[in-house]
């Protein structure tokens, strides 16, 4: 089974915390997938991860720009770590059906959409029903916050 992390973004945009958290992995020489829910949310992180200022190299790649299995991170919308990835992370509501095949799992959503809010939280009763080991964290003014 897996470890899902729950995060719910109340005081930044994905564009801004995503980075962060993939930095982390990254240090800690990790490999991630990034699967989001369209083609145009995957172009619009691949821009926020080149212009982040913090950490300000996350070296990545995409469908369009190839060799996944030379990338620390891929941006993806399919249900795939071509880049032998061990963490995941889904974004904007997006699912996978491998969740056994990673170490962790990141379930980014955001708090001030109640439509998300709501379909977070049907992730979770069914990520706790299929026997994961489920964490909830919490944007902060100090940060992220387990609650």
């Amino acid at each position: 089974m897996a470890e899902i992390g729950f995060y719910h973004l109340t005081r930044t945009a994905l564009e801004v915390a995503l980075p962060k958290l993939l930095g982390r992995v990254l240090e800690a020489g990790g490999r991630a997938v990034v699967k989001a829910a369209s083609e145009e949310r995957v172009a619009a992180l691949d821009t926020a991860l080149w212009l982040c200022p913090d950490p300000d190299w996350l070296p990545h790649g995409t469908r369009a720009t190839g060799e996944a299995d030379l990338q620390p991170i891929w941006l993806t919308t399919e249900d795939e770590a071509p880049n032998g990835a061990r963490f995941l992370f889904l974004v904007e509501g997006a699912t996978s059906a491998r969740l056994d095949d990673f170490e962790r799992v990141f379930d980014l959503f955001d708090g001030r959409d109640e439509v998300a809010v709501a379909a977070a939280r049907q992730r979770w009763t069914a990520a706790r029903e299929a026997g994961h080991t489920l964490t909830y964290w919490r944007q902060t003014a100090r940060g992220w916050e387990r609650g």
